[in-house]
C-alpha cells in the first residue's frame, strides 16, 4: 500500500469566525505575505520529510480561498520534483474543465515528470462547484470541457512524431507538439477523483486510478461499482488493489489523548471547508437535473454542504462538517489514537471496503503547528507504515488480487 500525506496549505490567520464565505469573496488584505511565506515553507517541509520517511505526497489546488494556498498544484509539485529523491508525487488535482489551455497542462505535467524522473502521478478533477466564479467557466459545459481537455491531454503526451492539430467544440489548436515529452511512457499514470456511483464507469472503462475523498463507508459502493466495471471490461483479472484509492485523515499519538488532540486539529478541515457564500454553493447546471432532484429527496437540498456520515452498518452519524472525532472514527472519515488503534482502524476499513491499495492521508490543517504535523507524519511513517505495507501483502494474497508493485 501506497501512502500519500497531505495538506491544503491553509492560511487560518484569516479565519474570521461568523464569516459568510471564506472562499470566492473573502478580501486578500487578510493575508499577511510574510506569515503567508512562513507557511508555504512549514507546508514543503512537511512534503520533505514524508519523502524521507518513506512515504508519498499528496497535493491539490483551489483558488480565491484561505483555506488553501495552493493556487496551482503544478507550481508545488515542480519544486517537489527536484527537492524530493523518491516519493510518488500525486496532483488530485488539476481542474482541466476550468483551465483555459490543456495543452499547458500537458506541458507542465510533462516537465514535472521529466524533473522527477518519472515520479508524477496525474489526477484530473471535474473541481468543486465554487471554483466556477473565480475561473469564469460555465457549469453547464464542464463536464464536457474536462472530458475534451482530458483527451487533448493525453494525445499531446502521446504524440511523438510531430504536431497535430486539434479542433474540438472547447478548444482549438494549429499546431500541439509539447516538449518535453513525458518521461513514463506512454504517459504518467492517470487518477480521477468520484465521489459518486454514476461518475464511476468512465474511469473504470479507461482503468485509471479512482481516488475518492471525505466518502467514508459510502465509499464502498464507488469501489464495488469500479470492480464490476472493471470485470465486464476489456482489462486483465484480477484487478490490481492500486487502482482504488481512499483519502481519510489523520490523528496520531503516543497516547490516545494526543491522538485525539490532534485529530481535532485535522478536523478544522471538515469546519471551515463549507463556510461558502449561498451564491456559491451550486452554480446553475452544476449538477445534472437528475442528480439534483436525488439530492433534494435524499437531504432536502441541492447544496454541497449536505454531505451525511455514516457508519460501518449504514446507520446514519450526521453532517461531518459538524461531527465530532468519535463519530468520525465511526463513519471511516478519521483515523484517530495510538499506532496501535490507527493501524486496527485502517485494517478494519480496508476488508470493509473489500481492499484498496493507495491511502492518502491529510496530516495537517487549520492552524496546526509544525511540531504537531511533523510528530503526525513522523510516527505514523515509524510505527503504521511498514506493518500497514506487510499486512496489505497478505491480506492481497487472501483475497486472491493482483500483488501490487513494490513500494520503493
Amino acid at each position: 500500500m501506497r501512502v500519500y500525506t497531505f495538506t491544503e496549505e491553509p492560511y487560518p490567520e484569516a479565519w474570521i469566525e461568523g464569516a459568510d464565505s471564506l472562499r470566492v469573496t473573502l478580501p486578500n488584505k487578510l493575508l499577511d505575505p510574510a506569515r503567508a511565506a512562513d507557511r508555504y515553507h512549514q507546508y514543503l517541509d512537511q512534503w520533505q520529510m514524508s519523502d524521507e520517511l518513506g512515504l508519498d505526497i499528496f497535493v491539490n489546488e483551489h483558488h480565491s480561498t484561505s483555506t488553501c494556498m495552493t493556487a496551482s498544484a503544478p507550481l508545488i509539485l515542480g519544486m517537489l520534483a527536484r527537492t524530493t529523491k523518491r516519493a510518488r508525487l500525486l496532483g488530485l488535482g488539476f481542474p482541466i474543465g476550468n483551465r483555459g489551455n490543456p495543452v499547458h497542462v500537458a506541458e507542465e505535467l510533462a516537465m514535472i515528470d521529466v524533473i522527477s524522473r518519472g515520479r508524477l502521478e496525474m489526477g484530473f478533477v471535474k473541481g468543486v462547484p465554487y471554483e466556477v466564479h473565480p475561473a469564469n467557466t460555465n457549469p453547464v459545459q464542464l463536464g464536457e470541457r474536462f472530458w475534451e481537455a482530458h483527451d487533448v491531454i493525453m494525445k499531446a503526451m502521446t504524440t511523438h512524431d510531430g504536431p497535430f492539430s486539434w479542433e474540438g467544440k472547447h478548444f482549438q489548436y494549429r499546431n500541439v507538439n509539447i516538449w518535453p515529452r513525458p518521461f513514463q511512457q506512454p504517459h504518467p499514470p492517470v487518477w480521477i477523483s468520484c465521489n459518486s456511483v454514476s461518475s464511476v464507469r468512465p474511469v473504470a472503462e479507461r482503468g485509471y486510478v479512482l481516488g475518492t475523498v471525505m466518502t467514508g463507508y459510502k465509499a464502498k459502493d464507488l469501489f464495488d461499482e469500479y470492480r464490476a466495471v472493471w470485470a465486464e471490461s476489456a482489462h486483465p483479472a484480477p484487478m490490481p488493489l492500486d487502482r482504488l484509492c481512499y483519502a481519510g485523515f489523520l490523528g496520531i499519538g503516543d497516547t490516545q489523548a494526543e491522538g485525539f488532540r490532534r485529530a481535532e486539529m485535522v478536523a478544522q478541515y471538515l469546519r471551515t471547508n463549507a463556510i461558502v457564500g449561498e451564491p456559491f454553493r451550486n452554480p446553475p447546471g452544476y449538477i445534472p437535473s437528475a442528480v439534483g432532484a436525488r439530492m433534494v429527496k435524499q437531504t432536502g437540498t441541492m447544496t454541497f454542504q449536505a454531505h451525511h456520515l455514516l457508519a460501518k452498518d449504514g446507520s446514519p452519524l450526521g453532517n461531518f462538517n459538524e461531527a465530532g472525532v468519535e463519530e468520525m472514527i465511526a463513519g471511516g472519515l478519521m483515523f484517530t489514537g495510538t499506532p496501535d488503534q490507527v493501524y486496527d482502524q485502517i485494517v478494519d476499513f480496508f476488508d470493509t471496503m473489500g481492499g484498496f491499495g493507495q491511502l492518502i492521508l491529510m496530516t495537517q490543517a487549520g492552524d496546526m503547528s509544525a511540531a504537531d504535523a511533523t510528530g503526525n507524519i513522523a510516527l505514523f511513517a515509524k510505527e503504521v507504515l511498514p506493518r500497514l505495507q506487510e499486512l496489505i501483502r497478505t491480506r492481497s494474497r487472501e483475497m486472491g488480487l493482483a500483488p501490487e508493485p513494490a513500494v520503493a
